[in-house]
């Protein structure tokens, strides 16, 4: 006799019912929730240079990785502690955000009072919009000695 396990079924139908996707479970408009960025002191330039570089390169969306990468690459070893501090601050904002914002997509993510008059967000768009036309690669680390230590 073969038994057949009821829970088993039922799970089945379930995945059948959704073309064998998970279920999600419905939005609940009334949460929001934001973990508050890391506040860092003491911090020397090079060390926050290091760290805005790997938060450059490391974001999680391809997209976002190779804009931000790319401009780090191009731009951290050039700013002054303040701009380094603006750059880690607009770092704190979502990814897909900062990408919109530095594609000039206002329309999909509106861009907050905040960030209009942002020198390092007007580099990003510029560094965004590629006029040289070229085949975007993620940069090679530096690992010289003075960024090892």
């Amino acid at each position: 006799m073969i038994r057949i396990n009821k829970r088993y079924l039922s799970n089945g139908r379930k995945c059948l019912a959704n073309f064998g996707k998970p279920q999600n479970p419905p939005i609940d408009p009334t949460l929001h929730m934001k973990i508050q960025p890391i506040v860092r002191t003491g911090e020397t330039i090079d060390i926050k240079r290091a760290r805005l570089v790997y938060q450059s390169r490391k974001r999680g969306i391809l997209e976002s990785d190779l804009l931000l990468s790319r401009f780090a690459s191009k731009y951290l070893n050039k700013f002054t502690m303040e701009e380094l501090d603006e750059y880690d601050k607009l770092l704190d904002e979502a990814d897909w955000d900062i990408y919109y914002w530095a594609t000039k997509n206002f329309d999909v993510t509106p861009l907050p009072d905040k960030w209009k008059d942002s020198k390092i967000l007007k580099l990003l768009q510029e560094s965004a919009e590629n006029k040289e036309k070229e085949i975007l690669t993620m940069p090679e680390l530096d690992l010289s000695d003075k960024q090892l230590q």
